[in-house]
C-alpha cells in the first residue's frame, strides 16, 4: 500500500532507523540550554594588592613622571575578573590583558554542547594531581603583571600666562569661573572681565564704579548664557555678557556676597555672616514668608562661608565657612543632613568626586593645612592628608581618579594628587606664582586648570594638568550592550 509505513532498517551500528528519517545529532535549546557541563565554582571574586605610585623626589616632581598605573586595584582586579569569566564559562584561551577581540567565523555563539565543554573540563580537571581550579591559560593571565598605560608628562611651567591687575588677595573671595562655552570670568576691583579662549578677547560686562562697590565673587550658570555676580554690598547681579545687560538684582545679604553656586535656575548664595540663601532668578525678587515665596534661607554656619559646591547630580550642596564646618545641604530640606567639624580652619576648598558617589574633598585654611575625604552619605570620614600649606581650592579629573589643589601659606604651588581609596598620593608639585594661589578654574573640557593670584602676583596662569583617556572597548561599543553611554 502507498499509505504503508516503511519498514525499519539496522544501520551500521545495530539500531533500527526509518529509511525517511536520518539521524540528527542534538543539541539543546538554546534558550534554555544544558546545565551540566557549567563549571559555577570557578567564577569567585578575586582581589589583587594594590599597584605602587611612584614617589616624588627633593624637588617635588615623580621620579618617573611619564608613566604611573592608570587602574587601581579594584579595576585590574575586575578586568582580570572579566577575562576569567571569557576562559573559564566560554571557551575562550586568552593569556594576556590585550587578546584579539576578532571572533572566528565558525564560531557559534549560541552553542550549548555539554560534550565539548566536559572534554575541555577534563583536559585539566581530570587529573588527580591537578591543584588548580582553573585552565592553564587562565594560570598565565593570573601570573602576568597588570597593564600599565604611559602618563603623559606634566610640564612643570604654565603654558600660558595673563595680566590680572587689582585682583584682591582674599582667601574668602571666589573671583575666577571657567564657563561650558569655554569663556573664563575674573572680577577685578570694581570690574568683571570676560576672556573668550576660543578668540583670545577680553570683554568688561561690568564696571560698579559709579555705586562705589566691588565684585567679590562671580559664576557662570550652566548653559553659560548668564553669569552671577556677588558684590561687597551684599547684593548679587545677573548679568547677560553677550548683551551686556542687566538682567535682575538678588538682595537678601546684608555682608559681601563671597560665594554663588548654580542649579539650573536656582542660584545658591552665601556671604560675610553666614546667610545662605537659594533663589529661582525666574521669579519676582520678593522677602515674603509664602509658602510660593521661590526664595530659602538655609541656618547653619554662624560666619563668613566662603565655599559652595553643588556634587554633578545636583542632589546635594556643600558649604564651607570661616566657622571652620562643612554642611551638606539638600534640596528638599532647610536644615543640612550632614555636618562635619575636623577641620581647625577656615573651609574654602570643596570638590565632589564624577567617579564614586557621595565623595567629597575639602581643604582647611592656614591652622589646619589639611586635605580631608568623606563619604557624604554614611557620613564617615574617609581620610586626612597633612599637605603642609593653607588650602585654597580642590578640582577632580573627570577622566581619572586625581585631584588638583592650590595652596597659599606658604608654599604658594599647584600639587596633583593620585587618589586611591583611601588615600592621596602626591604626582608633582608645580610652583611660579610669587603669592597664595587663592583661585582656581577648571576648563570644560577637563584637561586645564587656571590659577590666579593677587598682591605681587596679579597674574592667571594656565596649566595642563589632565589628559582626556579613552577607554579600551568604547570603539567597539555595541547597541546591545546594557550599560552603553548615549
Amino acid at each position: 500500500m502507498e499509505n504503508e509505513c516503511p519498514t525499519p532498517v539496522p544501520n551500521p551500528n545495530g539500531i533500527l532507523t526509518s529509511p525517511v528519517m536520518r539521524p540528527q545529532r542534538r543539541f539543546g535549546d538554546r534558550f534554555i540550554p544544558t546545565r551540566a557541563g557549567n563549571t559555577w565554582d570557578l567564577t569567585s571574586t578575586m582581589h589583587f594588592p594594590a599597584t605602587g605610585v611612584y614617589p616624588l623626589n627633593s624637588e617635588g616632581n615623580s621620579k618617573n613622571s611619564t608613566t604611573m598605573e592608570a587602574q587601581d586595584s579594584f579595576d585590574n582586579s575586575t578586568s582580570l575578573y572579566s577575562y576569567l569569566l571569557l576562559n573559564e564559562t566560554l571557551g575562550y584561551q586568552f593569556q594576556s590583558r590585550e587578546p584579539k577581540r576578532k571572533v572566528p567565523a565558525n564560531r557559534r555563539l549560541f552553542h550549548y554542547d555539554t560534550a565539548d565543554r566536559a572534554a575541555r573540563n577534563d583536559a585539566f580537571t581530570s587529573s588527580p594531581f591537578t591543584s588548580s581550579p582553573i585552565s592553564p591559560q587562565s594560570e598565565t593571565l593570573c601570573m602576568r603583571a597588570p597593564r600599565k598605560v604611559t602618563r603623559p608628562r606634566i610640564h612643570p611651567s604654565p603654558f600660558k600666562m595673563l595680566d590680572a591687575p587689582s585682583l584682591q588677595d582674599d582667601f574668602y573671595l571666589n573671583l575666577i569661573d571657567w564657563s561650558s562655552k569655554n569663556c573664563v570670568a575674573i572680577g577685578l576691583g570694581t570690574c568683571a572681565y570676560v576672556w573668550c579662549a576660543s578668540t583670545n578677547c577680553v570683554t568688561c560686562i561690568c564696571d560698579l564704579y559709579e555705586s562705589e562697590d566691588r565684585v567679590t565673587s562671580i559664576a557662570w550658570n550652566e548653559t553659560a548664557d548668564l553669569v552671577a555676580l556677588g558684590t561687597q554690598s551684599g547684593l548679587v547681579n545677573i548679568w547677560d555678557p553677550a548683551a551686556q545687560k542687566l538682567v535682575c538684582v538678588l538682595t537678601g545679604h546684608t555682608g559681601r556676597v563671597g560665594a554663588l553656586a548654580w542649579n539650573g535656575s536656582q542660584l545658591s548664595a552665601g556671604s560675610q555672616y553666614g546667610r545662605l540663601t537659594q533663589k529661582d532668578i525666574r521669579a519676582p525678587d520678593t522677602d515674603s514668608k509664602a509658602p510660593t515665596n521661590p526664595s530659602r534661607r538655609l541656618f547653619g554656619h554662624s560666619l563668613e562661608i566662603c565655599g559652595l559646591k553643588w556634587s554633578p547630580d545636583k542632589a546635594y550642596l556643600a558649604s564651607g565657612g570661616n566657622d571652620n564646618r562643612v554642611r551638606i545641604w539638600s534640596p528638599h530640606s532647610n536644615e543640612p543632613v550632614q555636618c562635619f567639624s575636623h577641620h581647625v580652619a577656615a573651609v574654602k576648598a570643596l570638590a565632589w568626586s564624577p567617579h564614586r558617589h557621595g565623595l567629597l574633598a575639602s581643604g582647611g585654611g592656614t591652622v589646619d593645612k589639611c586635605i580631608r575625604l568623606w563619604d557624604t552619605l554614611t557620613g564617615l570620614a574617609l581620610h586626612k592628608f597633612d599637605t603642609g600649606s593653607q588650602v585654597c581650592n580642590l578640582a577632580w579629573s573627570k577622566h581619572a581618579n586625581e585631584l588638583v589643589s592650590t595652596h597659599g601659606f606658604s608654599n604658594n604651588e599647584v600639587v596633583v594628587w593620585n587618589y586611591q581609596s583611601p588615600t592621596l598620593k602626591p604626582i608633582i608639585k608645580l610652583r611660579g606664582h610669587t603669592n597664595r594661589v587663592v583661585y582656581m578654574a577648571m576648563s570644560p573640557d577637563g584637561e586645564v586648570i587656571v590659577t590666579g593670584a593677587g598682591t605681587n602676583d596679579e597674574t592667571l596662569r594656565f596649566w595642563k594638568i589632565f589628559n582626556k583617556v579613552k577607554r579600551r572597548g568604547e570603539e567597539t561599543m555595541s547597541e546591545l550592550t546594557l550599560h552603553r553611554k548615549f
